[in-house]
């Protein structure tokens, strides 16, 4: 065993001298993220990827428990002990950590050519000047639903406002399924899969919510105002006893067949897939009318950036260069069906879900949740207020002219647009 082992030894010394390596000595790189859920795949599919090309650097994945992240995190940047590179959420968590000098600008990397302004946008200073993370994935919203149901009603997926509620007052005179699984329970469910499903269709995406930022546009304008109106249109097809029907209660209605369509984010592609014991589709969220430009929320939820105080910054940065690539992209996003790559490069989905979802880049214009850069940093956070209004609107306990009022005057009470 030992003969073995050396004679190992030796031949990997050989092969990486004749490899011509620009590192003087074996590179490990160790990477925090909050998921844990992932290990595997870092483990068994990435990692191996990457130290095939690369084998004079290693890659050690080391998650944290993803509540515990943050305060870990910032607790190891601040002792010096921290990974050389940081897996990244979305918005001011890392742009905090950007500006305490502790994530390291990437703006001229190798690969973030790869990416859009929106796809950086979470990973972009406010002046839009520095990229300080590669963007990794995104979640899509939509609709899901029950393949079975629409073939059994004769439904055809949805492409217009019209069409939807044609559909969905089909379902509800038939009485066989709950048109749609949503409750209000939760609050954020109503504005996650509710408002910041629809509105972009609504606010034209990344004008409208670029718009507000500048002060340009208001909460009151009609083009904000109306998503309400559309979601209090829904009350009569969420079932009985919504209001007080969780999260986790949507999902079985739906997993068990109970109900014909989920308003979803594609982060439900892997769970569904091991509870539905029926055929699923997708659809993005239909149009006001036919030829109108279809907007979906492509919205960034991970990216990877580089520990300033890296003790391999240069070995660093060739992962993460390798973490920008379409090689990359592929792997992860088939790995996580339903996490979508955020590069500019098309990645073949093998789950025919997640596939659907991501064939909508193609056809419609990308933005993000529109509360989530710059727009939530003050209290009242709108983020937060945006849950409440779109439940009371859902709920007939608030109309929606009423409900924008009141998350514009919060937002007035601390926001001073720039421009």
């Amino acid at each position: 065993m030992k003969h073995r082992l050396l004679t190992g030894l030796l031949m990997a010394s050989s092969m990486l001298g004749t490899a011509g390596i620009a590192f003087a000595q074996d590179a490990t790189l160790t990477i925090e993220s909050w998921r844990n859920d992932d290990l595997a795949i870092w483990q068994e599919k990435l990692i191996p990827a990457f130290e095939a090309k690369h084998p004079g650097i290693k890659v050690v994945f080391s998650p944290s428990a993803p509540t515990e992240y943050n305060a870990a995190l910032n607790a190891k940047l601040d002792a010096g002990s921290a990974g050389d590179l940081i897996t990244c959420r979305p918005f001011d968590a890392s742009l905090e950590l950007y500006k305490k000098g502790q994530l390291a600008d990437l703006t001229s990397l190798s690969g973030m050519e790869n990416f859009s302004d929106v796809a950086k946008s979470a990973w972009t200073t406010d002046d839009g000047k520095a990229n300080f993370c590669v963007p990794m994935a995104s979640v899509i919203h939509g609709f899901i639903y029950n393949k079975e149901a629409f073939e059994k009603l004769s439904i055809t997926p949805p492409a217009t406002e019209e069409e939807f509620f044609t559909a969905l007052d089909k379902i509800k005179a038939d009485g066989t399924y709950i048109p749609m699984a949503m409750g209000t329970k939760d609050l954020w469910e109503a504005a996650t899969m509710g408002y910041q499903n629809i509105g972009p269709t609504y606010w034209k995406g990344e004008e409208g919510r670029l718009a507000l930022i500048k002060g340009a546009q208001k909460l009151t304008d009609a083009d904000w105002v109306a998503p309400f109106a559309t979601l209090a249109k829904w009350k009569p097809y969420l079932g009985d006893g919504f209001e007080a029907q969780s999260y986790p209660d949507s999902q079985n209605l739906f997993t068990l067949g109970r109900a014909a369509i989920f308003p979803a984010g594609s982060w439900e592609i892997s769970v569904f897939n091991t509870q539905a014991q029926f055929k699923m589709g997708a659809f993005p969220p239909p149009v006001q009318k036919a030829g109108d430009t279809c907007y979906i929320s492509d919205h960034n939820d991970i990216g990877i950036g580089l520990n300033a105080k890296s003790k391999n910054p240069e070995a660093a940065k060739t992962f993460l260069t390798w973490v920008a690539s379409p090689e990359f992209a592929s792997i992860y996003a088939n790995a996580l069906p339903g996490f979508f790559s955020l590069n500019s490069a098309a990645v073949k989905m093998e789950d025919p879900l997640a596939q659907e979802f991501v064939s909508w880049r193609e056809k419609c214009k990308p933005t993000i949740r529109s509360t989530y850069q710059i727009l939530s940093r003050g209290t009242p956070n709108l983020e937060n207020e945006t849950w409440v209004k779109s439940a009371n609107v859902i709920n007939g306990t608030e109309t929606p002219e009423a409900a924008a009022a009141e998350l514009q005057k919060g937002l007035d009470s601390w926001f001073k647009p720039a421009n």
